[in-house]
């Protein structure tokens, strides 16, 4: 268990993607550009067996904006997408309208 101050932590924000592709050499991870209102990053998600890269442009996303980079197959990512799994496969989270990229989680 982790305590409500530990959740805090944590950098809920809304993305827009703006770009994607699959990453050469992997069938399930997807290299994302993303707005975060005033900054981009770079995020890879390992969602390329639910999703087609044309598929994710435009929408909006939440991912954790506050985690360590980390390289995956020598591509930096810059945060973390949200998804939920189960035995239907795996459905990314986003809000239910739209709102403006970079706007915080609470």
């Amino acid at each position: 268990m982790i305590t409500v101050d530990d959740f805090k932590k944590i950098e809920l924000k809304v993305a827009k993607i703006l770009e994607a592709e699959r990453v050469e050499g992997s069938d399930k991870l997807i290299k994302m550009q993303l707005s975060l209102g005033e900054e981009k990053r770079q995020v890879i998600g390992g969602i390329g067996k639910a999703y087609e890269p044309e598929q994710l442009i435009g929408r909006e996303i939440i991912i954790v904006a506050n985690l360590e980079p980390r390289s995956l197959m020598g591509l930096e990512s810059q945060g973390m997408l949200l998804a939920a799994s189960d035995e239907n496969g795996i459905a990314l989270l986003a809000p239910d309208k739209e709102v403006l990229p970079g706007s915080k989680i609470n």
